[in-house]
């Protein structure tokens, strides 16, 4: 038993921390985080959530492998991907509640959610997964199965809006917000559908799924595991809207690039499954890392849209979905570039390259834009 508690707290210590960076920003009527007018102040507030945030987060995604091992793909990284995505939900509403970049603040962290996990998290683990096992392989059908979702989706979520003549701006009207939630929805529920039903074999690669599954030990493992997910996942939610105050005050006083604080977002939400999908390709499982990656792109764009939407609409805020300019030719650029990419059921170390350029291009666009 003493063993146990050991094991369990070397394990889980960070939880303690989590707990107590809550308490600390929750408790004092006028303490944390007090005035941010000095920059060193600002600095250490900002980075100390900051830090909590992304280790509740990690926490999170390692309890969320766990469940994958026992309970087989596609099931562990669904539970992964919709837990990101309620991070994600959470920390955009509360930077929209708290400071003045409500408008563009979604378009913002969905963009930058969808450069970090296609360039980045795809171009890296495509990149240290060739690098040592020269060639891997993926189901092919799978991979096409979630471009065939996530293409549409994106283009009607972030590029339509542009163009839509209703309403003046890149955004949409009533009527056609309530069609894109809709539609949102229904095509996630049906691709989970055949992701977990009659075509389930297409996100395993052989009988991957059914060996990793461990069904004889999971009752008491995943009731153990799913309950400290749900206990991270508790003080992100409350650190996320702390985090809103320094984080806008960053934005709006020291005048940082527009895009910054969606940025900062899609870092939090992005790292930990770009932790998962590159242990995934070093260790030659590809096909869990393109779960990963392409699960998160579908869920984020399916579920997150809809979620800001009707809470935008419960705001009363307007939002701006719709990219602009050269982030436009970017993301189409870059569904274009994942297409042929996951056209062949093999990957190198080349594709990867390239899809690591797009995303340094990407960063000196935020600057240089």
């Amino acid at each position: 038993m003493v063993r146990a508690a050991a094991a369990f707290i070397r394990a889980e210590w960070f939880l303690a921390v989590a707990a107590a960076t809550s308490l600390a920003f929750l408790l004092p009527p006028a303490g944390l985080p007090g005035d941010l007018a000095s920059p060193v102040r600002l600095a250490l507030v900002f980075a100390w959530l900051f830090a909590a945030v992304l280790g509740s987060a990690l926490a999170v995604v390692r309890h969320a492998d766990h469940l994958a091992v026992r309970m087989g793909e596609p099931y562990g990284t669904l539970i992964l991907t919709l837990s990101v995505t309620f991070i994600e939900v959470i920390s955009i509403s509360a930077v929209m509640v708290h400071g003045e970049l409500h408008a563009t603040l979604a378009r913002d962290t969905l963009f930058s959610v969808v450069m970090i996990i296609l360039n980045l998290m795809v171009g890296l683990s495509l990149l240290v997964g060739g690098w040592k096992h020269r060639e891997q392989v993926y189901n092919l059908q799978g991979a096409n199965t979630y471009l065939g979702v996530i293409i549409p989706l994106v283009v009607l979520s972030l590029v339509l809006p542009t163009y839509t003549q209703t309403t003046p701006g890149p955004t949409l009207s009533p009527a056609q917000q309530i069609f894109l939630v809709v539609m949102s929805v229904g095509l996630y529920a049906a691709f989970l559908r055949i992701q977990t039903g009659r075509h389930r074999d297409y996100f395993a690669l052989g009988d991957d799924g059914a060996d990793e599954a461990e069904p004889h030990s999971a009752a008491g493992a995943c009731t153990f595991h799913a309950i400290l997910l749900l206990a991270y996942m508790a003080p992100v939610a409350v650190l996320a809207e702390q985090m809103a105050v320094p984080l806008n005050y960053l934005v709006e006083t020291f005048h940082m690039p527009a895009p910054f604080g969606g940025v900062i977002i899609a870092i939090l939400v992005a790292t930990p499954e770009a932790v998962g999908a590159v242990r995934a390709a070093l260790a030659d499982r590809l096909q869990r890392s393109i779960n990963i990656a392409l699960g998160s792109v579908l869920s984020t764009i399916s579920l997150t849209v809809p979620a800001i939407v009707l809470l935008s609409r419960f705001m009363g805020i307007d939002i701006v979905l719709g990219v602009q300019n050269t982030d436009t030719v970017l993301l189409v650029l870059t569904l274009g570039v994942s297409v042929v990419t996951f056209a062949s059921g093999r990957t190198n170390v080349m594709q990867g390259l390239v899809h690591l350029i797009l995303f340094v291009v990407y960063l000196l666009l935020i600057v240089e834009g």
